[in-house]
């Protein structure tokens, strides 16, 4: 398919109750759209919300927030696998109501070989039970925004998916943490072009619009354009109405 733009809408239109986060993307011209945690509001609310507006969802974190006051996002702790494996069930029956492309595995704070393995067969253990269709994704986090997080660099994730080896689980790009943790958020996208299947947008250094940092988007709209054929969504803080950042869709057309 061609570059399809989307909209993250735990971050954009975040003035609104979350259901009117939908049709505020559908009336600014958005068929897709992405939500880090549905897990607040019910499945059949969130599945009305797109139908009514036509739109696409495209990807929902995981796994569910831990409401028992601990650390959000933790395939690579060990000893948590049960838990992982238990609260993964609930992960499959949003996703089976509201159709994710896919699903962003969160590795949680954690560090060391121990860390590495489990990240690792918690994966390979998550994409056996995936639904078909459904992509698994990693996605490095820079320090500044998560410090302790597991997935801290691109090389390193590089080095989990060919541990993991398998072809349902894949790169998540963020132009944002890229930036952070490398430097040239352009040079990693195309260093690891191979393996990425999801772009998300944000600029330096405190995720705000494509344009107010230190991100080259001309340069990194061009190497998206030279190949590259999956959903590209805004996940930035936009510091104002969203409708007056959203010229980043128009360039990336262009």
């Amino acid at each position: 398919m061609p570059i399809t733009p989307a909209a993250n809408l735990s971050l954009l239109w975040s003035e609104l109750p979350y259901l009117d986060r939908f049709d505020a993307a559908a009336q600014a011209g958005f068929g897709a759209v992405e939500v880090l945690f549905p897990y607040d509001v019910p499945a059949k609310e969130t599945q009305r919300a797109l139908l009514r507006n036509g739109l696409e969802l495209v990807l929902i974190n995981a796994p569910p927030p831990n409401y028992t006051g601990g650390a959000p996002g933790y395939a690579a702790i060990p000893g948590g696998e049960a838990r992982f494996a238990h609260d993964m069930r609930r992960v499959w029956r949003y996703v089976e109501a509201l159709r994710p492309k896919m699903v962003h595995v969160m590795a949680g704070e954690a560090e060391g070989p121990a860390a590495a393995a489990t990240f690792v067969e918690n994966l390979k253990h998550a994409a056996a039970e995936a639904p078909q269709g459904v992509t698994l994704m990693i996605e490095p986090l820079c320090p500044q925004a998560k410090p302790g997080y597991f997935l801290n660099d691109y090389a390193q994730a590089a080095d989990l998916l060919a541990a993991a080896d398998a072809p349902n689980v894949a790169l998540q790009f963020d132009s944002f943490h890229a930036q952070m943790i490398h430097g040239d958020a352009v040079a990693v996208f195309k260093k690891y072009r191979q393996s990425i299947r999801h772009v998300q947008l944000g600029d330096t250094p405190d995720r705000g619009a494509p344009g107010t940092g230190a991100v080259d988007f001309d340069a990194l709209f061009s190497a998206l354009r030279a190949g590259y054929d999956g959903f590209v969504s805004g996940e930035y803080h936009p510091g104002g109405a969203t409708e007056d950042t959203l010229g980043w869709v128009a360039a990336l057309g262009e």
